[in-house]
């Protein structure tokens, strides 16, 4: 069996990068801090490296929460040009620029040999599809099973329909990489979105975001789906970097 290969970086709760053979793309960066050195050190930052990469650079925002969003990714332009963001249709209200792509949900995007569709979220914003260079990766951004201990039953019921509605959307898509959110707060419920998307989608890999730099729960998680059908990613440390080897079947 073949395969073939991409490099995944987590900076921290839902800020992740993905490296493939001809593109560079930034999901949710939402650090304070830029790492103008040539090698970013200690904890693990963008750096000037990075950005002035001769691949062609997506950056992707889901919406314009502070965990998520930082208008400072605009000010990377200064460094390379040819950068391109696409950002959910919310951000819209607080940078605007005829340049930037702003998408709404269940739209699509053709930018050189990126394919983009972006779907709903059960909070703000939308998810990003993205296919590129024989890669799909899916980014949930705030699509997340929201199982609040202190909601009714009649509201847990309906962010579980909310979440499962969406998810839905996606039956079909051969996903390679899918970042979901696995919050902390959510105590014994934290897993149900990475389950639900695991037995319905089966993407190969699935990264937990969006729990702070807690990465204890990529244990909790793995325990949790030991019997689902699928790989989860280990990291331990903001910053880290693995190499995922996307499986191709001959045929």
């Amino acid at each position: 069996m073949k395969s073939i290969e991409c490099k995944i970086i987590h900076f921290g709760h839902s800020s992740v990068a993905v490296e493939t053979e001809n593109n560079f793309l930034i999901f949710d960066y939402y650090k304070d801090i830029f790492s103008f050195q040539e090698e970013a050190i200690q904890e693990r930052l963008l750096s000037l490296n990075d950005l002035k990469t001769d691949k062609d650079v997506f950056v992707f925002v889901s919406h314009g929460h502070g965990d998520h969003f930082n208008p400072e990714i605009f000010q990377w332009k200064k460094f390379n040009k040819r950068i391109q963001y696409i950002l959910g249709y919310d951000i819209k209200e607080m940078v605007y620029e005829e340049e930037y792509y702003y998408m709404e949900p269940h739209g699509s995007l053709q930018l050189e040999d990126v394919h983009i569709k972006s779907f709903g979220s059960t909070d703000k914003g939308v998810s990003f599809l993205v296919s590129v260079d024989n890669f799909t990766i899916f980014h949930a951004g705030d699509l997340n099973w929201w199982h609040w201990k202190n909601f009714s039953p009649e509201e847990q019921k309906q962010e579980e329909v909310d979440f499962k509605r969406e998810i839905n959307h996606l039956r079909g898509e051969a996903i390679d990489i899918a970042f979901v959110p696995v919050d902390p707060r959510l105590d014994e419920f934290f897993h149900l979105a990475g389950l639900y998307f695991s037995q319905t989608l089966h993407p190969q890999l699935l990264v937990p975001i969006h729990f702070r730099e807690d990465y204890s729960i990529y244990h909790a998680l793995t325990n949790k789906l030991e019997d689902a059908p699928v790989e989860v990613a280990n990291f331990t440390a903001s910053g880290e970097t693995i190499i995922f080897h996307k499986r191709i079947t001959n045929t």
